[in-house]
């Protein structure tokens, strides 16, 4: 178990406070990538500035724009970085799925290498897991007090959408499904057995989660979206694989 160097409290306003510096290394990053050669460099020196982090592991799911030279070359650098590649794209669920086997750490968090979601954030994450309060916590971009790009209001929709299917079926209260933090303590995320190799990892490893009864915290984080011009990836089909996973996964699979 890992624990802050020296008490910190969290002040949930609009002015970031980095306290990252005060937490030990305990925490696997797990970064699944397809073709993000604009951003995956910036996004992966973002990730190891941060002191909490003990390992960074990255799957290369099947790129084909240059994303896999830059990686091997940031892994023979960093001994921080375990590199896996897949030869095919097979979808973020399923890159996910050989990360997670892979971490080493106590705590394990999904991050993405497209810059959307600010590593430095991580201590608000671990604060609920540092405390022993949390098992499994999910980061908001819906709960407020942090900078939100304004985007696409059908994309929030939908969003609220699923989640509030996915609450109805699983009774829990989350206010953000989709969203890409989620942070689990390691024995939680890899007794789960998870099947979904797209986006639909979200619906079902929430499903799953709510099912073994652990303590499930929410807390606010920025958000730097960006547009389909810009490679966001996820499209309305991925929308309604989510619906079809909330049934299943709730209703049809409940081994």
């Amino acid at each position: 178990m890992c624990f802050p160097a020296q008490p910190f409290t969290i002040r949930m306003n609009m002015q970031r406070i980095d306290q990252n510096a005060d937490i030990a290394p305990c925490l696997s990053v797990v970064m699944p990538v397809f073709n993000e050669a604009a951003t995956v460099e910036q996004s992966v020196a973002a990730v190891l500035a941060q002191r909490p982090v003990q390992e960074l592991i990255i799957v290369d799911d099947g790129s084909g724009d240059g994303t896999r030279g830059i990686l091997e070359r940031l892994a023979r650098k960093e001994p921080r970085i375990r590199l896996f590649l897949q030869e095919a794209n097979r979808g973020k669920g399923a890159a996910l799925r050989l990360g997670f086997r892979q971490a080493t750490a106590p705590y394990v968090i999904v991050q993405d290498a497209d810059l959307e979601y600010d590593p430095a954030e991580y201590y608000l994450l671990l604060a609920p897991l540092l405390a022993g309060r949390a098992d499994v916590v999910f980061g908001s971009r819906f709960k407020g007090a942090y900078a939100q790009r304004v985007l696409y209001y059908w994309h929030a929709v939908g969003n609220r959408f699923l989640t509030s299917l996915s609450n109805m079926a699983t009774n829990i209260n989350l206010t953000d499904l989709e969203t890409c933090y989620k942070i689990f303590r390691r024995e939680v995320i890899q007794k789960i057995d998870l099947r979904e190799d797209r986006f639909g990892f979200e619906p079902e490893v929430t499903a799953k989660v709510a099912r073994l009864g652990v303590r499930i915290y929410e807390v606010p984080v920025s958000y730097y979206g960006r547009t389909y011009a810009e490679g966001k990836k996820i499209g309305w089909k991925d929308g309604v694989r989510a619906v079809w996973c909330i049934v299943k996964y709730n209703f049809l699979k409940r081994r």
